[in-house]
């Protein structure tokens, strides 16, 4: 029960961060369950709207609702291996969050796609978010109730291949987003100016890209 005492304390140690009332979780399943639930919740947003832009102007409220959790998350430190797993596969689904958000309000600026490339871009990111959040189920019955009858080995087997699995749809996204830029700086090109395109989604030292 090793693992399960480790995980519980890392968010043992959240709820002692000073949240707001409505975030204090002091056990793993709750916050890892606000977690899906606000990334289902963009997921569900993205897919119900059908104006790209009003479609975009609410899910990022939903982003924005959510992120308290991912930035309290950040702020605990000092964790042991087991503990950090867990809490930087959590982090990952918010960099997808991040990704999608950020970088899509930059692309409905950029006049290089048109309104059928935005909903499919879009639609796109939503459902890399959607797969990795999918994945926190898991993640989340290593440390509930469910996950009782489990090894420590077989439990951090589970840890192991959660973390892997968001990662890959993190690296997914990131190369998702590098390549929709991609096609609008070719365009740009075409048409002599590559600069404002640059300029849009930042510095050399701003890009991740």
């Amino acid at each position: 029960m090793k693992i399960r005492s480790i995980i519980t304390a890392l968010f043992i140690v959240l709820g002692t961060l000073g949240m707001k009332a409505q975030f204090v979780v002091t056990d793993p399943i709750n916050l890892a369950q606000s977690i899906v639930n606000s990334v289902n919740e963009i997921v569900q947003t993205s897919s119900t709207v059908s104006n790209v832009i009003k479609n975009f102007q609410e899910v990022k409220k939903v982003y924005e609702q959510g992120k308290e959790y991912y930035d309290k998350l950040k702020a605990v430190s000092d964790l042991v291996k087991d503990a950090r797993k867990v809490q930087q596969t959590l982090l990952m689904i918010g960099e997808i969050s991040d990704m999608y958000i950020n970088s899509f309000e930059l692309i409905l600026q950029d006049e290089n796609y048109s309104a059928v490339e935005l909903e499919a871009i879009a639609f796109g990111y939503a459902k890399l978010l959607e797969e990795g959040a999918a994945t926190l189920k898991e993640l989340k019955d290593v440390i509930s109730n469910t996950g009782l009858s489990m090894t420590d080995k077989e439990r951090m087997d589970i840890v192991d291949q959660c973390y892997n699995s968001v990662k890959h749809f993190r690296n997914l996204t990131r190369y998702y987003t590098n390549k929709n830029i991609s096609i609008s700086l070719i365009r740009a090109e075409q048409q002599g100016n590559t600069s404002r395109i640059l300029s849009l989604y930042g510095t050399a030292d701003d890009r991740y890209w």
